[in-house]
């Protein structure tokens, strides 16, 4: 069982940066591919990010257009999502998901494990 929590957000001016990161504890952390969603109320997840398992391969949603790094450092059992030049229309919960096949998806079918998400607001 892999429990995963995320931290790091919060309210920011439009034009600002936060750094979310997602932790793990439980299970085999370097063996999982971690995604990153995001979603509003009456709204599907959206995807954002993903990150293999040995971090060697990323991908991201057609949104983010050079303003999400993601990272991961398997030492720390954690994976990190930087975010620039936020934008009123990048707040929603923004939950971390971990893959057992160690790959990335931009699915939420792809994903087994939750965390409950962490809020970002973007006032204008």
């Amino acid at each position: 069982q892999v429990t995963l929590v995320e931290s790091g957000g919060g309210l920011v001016q439009a034009g600002g940066s936060l750094r979310l990161a997602c932790e793990a504890s439980g299970g085999s952390f370097t063996r999982y591919g971690i995604g990153w969603f995001r979603q509003t109320p009456g709204k599907e997840h959206e995807f954002v990010a993903a990150i293999n398992s040995n971090g060697g391969y990323t991908s991201y949603g057609v949104f983010a257009k050079g303003r999400l790094t993601i990272s991961r450092d398997n030492a720390k059992n954690a994976v990190y999502l930087q975010m620039e030049s936020l934008n009123a229309e990048d707040t929603a919960v923004y939950t971390c998901a971990a893959s057992l096949s160690g790959g990335t998806s931009s699915s939420v079918r792809g994903y087994y494990y939750w965390g409950l998400g962490t809020q970002v607001t973007v006032s204008s």
